[in-house]
């Protein structure tokens, strides 16, 4: 571990993470996103470019009527564009009209860039960092300065980088951002040239990291680990091409592992829900596959991990997931073994620790075994799995059969394609008959089964398919391959995923419809049982 250093956190998610593929997020979103890093302990949020579109204008217009305990709000912008009018230049007006107490303000510092870019010599460049910089000083905001391609351009030539960071520092710039703009550099680039600077510069140093080698997160931890002391990154590590180092990922290494400390606690047990929030504000899938926040983040799928896990979770974690907010889960696959099981028994509050228990669990192991070799899945339907589970100890009992069904698809140039089903049920020895029509033959039986079972369960008029997939399990078999669907369903307030699987479409939806029905009712029976108490 190292000595504890203190860390500036710097926020970009609204500026160089709306610059990711398919994120566009409207003022309130940005609003809304700002109070969360606010809360969250974030230093610096650094909120757009003011000076090039409308939406930013207006945010930095709306943020001043927000109430932050923390975070100071920042404007991004470049350095001026000509040496003599960098009191007019329009970009820099923009930053000062913008009225936040920092602003980030990038130049270059890679001579290909200001030869080829810009197409000025290194002294013009020079200036324009300098002059643009003690601008905005003279006008009393707090500056940090970017250092544009900074690792590509002192790979290239050390003195000219350094050169462009002097003048930076000398016009009073209170950090330096050292910034992998490309995110092509290696651990020990970064390493080695963070140690060097930190020779020439006096002032605070700051990472900027993409990603572009799959490296953003090790070298900012490495630049921190080096002397750097202000730490930039985006939630989620989204940003421009292959993104920005993840906070998700770097706060917890700074914090749990290497001993930094930041201006304000960090409610580092909220950073898996914020991540969550963050993506669902973006409109984007939560990062599945995410370390320390994402949904697998803490799963056990093998049964020697999860036996082991459950003597001591350190054997398999390497943090204890609730310090980020998250939670252990143990999976069932055709890779379990009866700890999985007797671990799942417990979550759902079964007693399976007496004398029958290992016999029960390796019962549904066998059976769990079978199934996932039919084509089953449950580590992604456990109210699959728990139907199956308590079906074993008669805990669970159906709440409807099936007596008959049928469905019919018109379609042709002449007609619309209608599909419908004919279904008839029981429930407690009572038969109900109807009809239902879709926009095809899935959607009508899901339809239809609701229907016949409202005079039963009213609470099923609640419950929608929110989510449907099929996925082919034997592409070669062609038409005749047997399919696995999985069904996402919602009561509003919480949601439960179901599988089924056969060669005949319509009863592997019909397998996940059904569980997916059975498992709210039992739920919902469950819960009016303990809301009634004893008689």
């Amino acid at each position: 571990m190292m000595q504890k250093t203190k860390i500036e956190l710097f926020d970009t998610t609204l500026r160089d993470g709306t610059q990711a593929e398919g994120i566009n997020l409207s003022v309130k979103d940005k609003l809304r996103i700002t109070r969360i890093l606010d809360e969250f302990g974030i230093d610096i949020i650094e909120g757009g470019w003011p000076g090039s579109n409308p939406r930013d204008e207006a945010y930095f217009r709306e943020v001043k009527g927000l109430k932050l305990e923390h975070a100071r709000i920042c404007a991004f912008g470049s350095t001026a564009r000509k040496l003599d009018a960098v009191e007019s230049d329009t970009n820099l007006n923009a930053l000062l009209k913008a009225e936040t107490p920092v602003v980030s303000l990038f130049g270059k510092t890679w001579r290909f860039h200001s030869r080829t870019s810009l197409q000025i010599t290194d002294e013009e460049n020079e200036a324009l960092i300098f002059e643009s910089v003690a601008y905005m000083r003279r006008n009393g905001v707090r500056v940090v300065f970017d250092a544009e391609h900074f690792f590509d351009g002192f790979k290239d030539d050390p003195q000219f980088a350094l050169t462009m960071l002097k003048a930076a520092e000398k016009a009073g710039a209170e950090t330096i951002v050292l910034c992998d703009t490309n995110g092509g550099s290696l651990p020990d680039q970064v390493q080695r040239i963070v140690r060097e600077v930190r020779e020439e510069i006096n002032a605070p140093l700051g990472i900027h990291a993409h990603n572009d080698s799959e490296l953003a997160v090790a070298n900012t931890l490495l630049a921190v680990a080096n002397g750097v002391t202000h730490v930039q990154g985006t939630i989620n590590g989204l940003g421009e091409r292959c993104g920005n180092a993840n906070l998700c990922s770097v706060l917890p290494n700074l914090l749990l592992k290497m001993g930094a400390v930041t201006s304000q606690k960090m409610q580092l047990d909220r950073l898996s829900e914020i991540s969550r929030t963050v993506a669902e504000i973006m409109n984007i899938a939560p990062p599945h596959r995410a370390a320390f926040v994402g949904q697998t983040a803490f799963s056990h799928k093998g049964g020697i991990h999860v036996s082991a896990v459950m003597k001591d979770s350190a054997m398999y974690e390497h943090i204890d997931p609730h310090l980020v907010g998250a939670s252990r889960k143990v999976l069932v696959s055709d890779l379990s073994g009866q700890s999985n099981i007797r671990y799942k028994a417990k979550e759902l509050g079964m007693d399976w620790e007496d004398q029958n228990a290992r016999q029960k669990a390796a019962e549904v192991v066998k059976s769990v075994k079978t199934l996932e070799h039919e084509g089953y899945q449950f580590d992604g339907a456990e109210a699959s799995f728990e139907l199956l589970l308590k079906s074993r100890t008669e805990e669970f009992k159906p709440y409807f059969k099936v007596l008959d069904s049928r469905v019919y698809v018109r379609y042709g140039e002449k007609w619309p394609t209608v599909s419908e089903v004919v279904l008839k049920i029981q429930v407690d020895g009572e038969v109900e008959h109807t009809v239902a029509e879709g926009v095809g033959p899935v959607n009508a039986l899901d339809i239809a089964v609701r229907k016949a079972l409202l005079r039963f369960y009213p609470a099923v008029a609640d419950v929608r398919l929110v989510d449907y997939k099929v996925r082919v399990l034997d592409e070669k078999d062609g038409t005749s391959a047997k399919v696995r669907v999985l069904i996402e369903t919602s009561d509003g307030l919480n949601s439960w995923s179901t599988v089924g699987v056969s060669e005949n479409i319509i009863e592997a939806s019909w397998q996940a419809i059904s569980d997916s029905l059975n498992y709210f009712l039992y739920k919902t029976e469950a819960v009016s049982t303990i809301q009634a108490g004893p008689n």
